[in-house]
Formats: structure tokens, sequence, C-alpha cells
């Protein structure tokens, strides 16, 4: 069974910058990571496919956000720049079992159990 660990969230200043990471236990093909804020319905940010040549952005994070991966460390990675308040949400790493990444949370089969991040204004 696949596990996934988030880490790397905090409070930052608006403008600020934070990495996340997601450690993966198992064989996963593609990852996405997905955010929720409060009241809110938890609503896709990033997606990568296994050899990390496809990716997807949500339009809200596109230029500032960037997602890779490290296959040999079985690490996928949110590199958040330019962060504004309402980037204020508990970020969960998702994994799915076919190679290309989607927006559709419900085909992800494997959820990680999130990490806090705070954008102060």
């Amino acid at each position: 069974q696949v596990q996934l660990v988030e880490s790397g969230g905090g409070l930052v200043q608006a403008g600020g910058s934070l990495r996340l990471s997601c450690a993966v236990s198992g064989r996963t093909f593609s990852m996405g990571w997905f955010r929720q804020a409060p009241g809110k319905e938890r609503e896709f940010v990033a997606g990568i496919s296994w050899s990390g040549t496809s990716t997807l952005y949500a339009d809200s994070v596109k230029g500032r956000f960037t997602i890779s991966r490290d296959n040999a460390k079985n690490t996928v990675y949110l590199q958040m720049n330019s962060l504004k308040p309402e980037d204020t949400a508990v970020y969960y790493c998702a994994a799915r079992w076919t190679n290309l990444p989607t927006m559709n949370p419900s085909l992800y089969e494997s959820w990680g159990q999130g990490t806090q991040v705070t954008v102060s204004s």
C-alpha cells in the first residue's frame, strides 16, 4: 500500500516562498498537489507524470508554483514562490496509477495527511 507524507508547510509572509515535499513509499505513476482552505472544496494545484515530462497547473498558480519529482528519492516537490494570502490552505499530495496527472481529485487513489501553509499579508 502506498503511503504519502507531506512536509515543508509553515507560516510565510506574502511574497515569500516555501517548498513542499511529499515522500512516497511504494510505486506510483502520476502525482498531484491539491489544497483545501477552510470552508472551501479541495482544489487542484499541480500535477506531474511519472517521467516528469508532463506537468499540469491550475491557472491560479501558473508562473508562481513549480512541481517536480526525484524518482530516485521517491519524492515529489512543490516550489511555491510569490505566495499570496489566498494560497493559505492545507496542501495534500496524491498519487494515481496512470501515467498522466489530472485535475480531478476523485481519480487519485492515495492521499497524504496534508501540511498547513499560511501566508500572512
